[in-house]
């Protein structure tokens, strides 16, 4: 079994010629898609589609932008990352609808032996990340191989996620743990104890 069928089936593998080989493709439209001029919209959202695995409706990702892969990564509709972003994805990471990413979040499906001597040896591995819908990753998280973090999940700028979050929660730390449930209540607020003006409250209190 060659290392891009150990990758594949989630096994330990060694990134040798043929696995760096696939990367060099990757890198070639990473370069592309970070050098193309910021403004550019359209070409942009092209660019990402030839990049990632799948990708939904009003997909939008801010250069630059870091993979290993590219084709091991899902996005559903209304994805938006911010500038930055690094997703490793040795195995696949699955985002759902309505996603935002801050800065700088960083998706880590790929990791190394804890062991010296086993480290030494090359040999590496990945781990499935999954993100459900409506979650929004606050500025510099960091998610850790293996994750899942449910659906309409805050996780707090900084954060290091290094285990599964449930769903409707406000998270945060390091490690990442669970502060409280998001309820119907915080739906009045923008931000903290500021309330949507009532222009933009008759909009909010109707939406799905």
């Amino acid at each position: 079994m060659d290392n891009v069928e150990r990758r594949d089936k989630g096994l330990p593998y060694i990134s040798d010629r043929q696995v760096m080989e696939e990367q060099a493709e990757t890198r070639k439209k990473l370069y592309r898609f970070n050098n193309t001029e910021p403004w550019k919209f359209d070409e942009l959202a092209s660019q990402v589609r030839e990049i990632l695995g799948s990708a939904g409706k009003n997909v939008s990702i801010l250069p630059p932008f870091y993979c290993d892969y590219g084709h091991h990564i899902q996005v559903g509709d209304n994805f938006f990352a911010n500038y930055g972003c690094t997703i490793l994805d040795v195995s696949p990471v699955k985002i759902g609808n309505n996603v935002m990413f801050a800065p700088r979040v960083s998706i880590y499906a790929a990791g190394h032996p804890l062991h010296p001597a086993a480290r030494n040896t090359g040999y590496e591995y990945g781990a499935p990340v999954t993100i459900g819908d409506n979650v929004w990753l606050g500025g510099n998280v960091i998610v850790a191989p293996g994750v899942t973090i449910g659906e309409n999940t805050v996780v707090g700028a900084g954060s290091v996620v290094t285990k599964d979050i449930p769903a409707n929660v406000i998270a945060a730390g390091n490690p990442c743990r669970v502060i409280r449930e998001i309820t119907e209540e915080d739906r009045r607020y923008y931000f903290k104890d500021r309330p949507f003006d009532e222009e933009s409250w008759e909009i909010v209190k109707e939406a799905p």
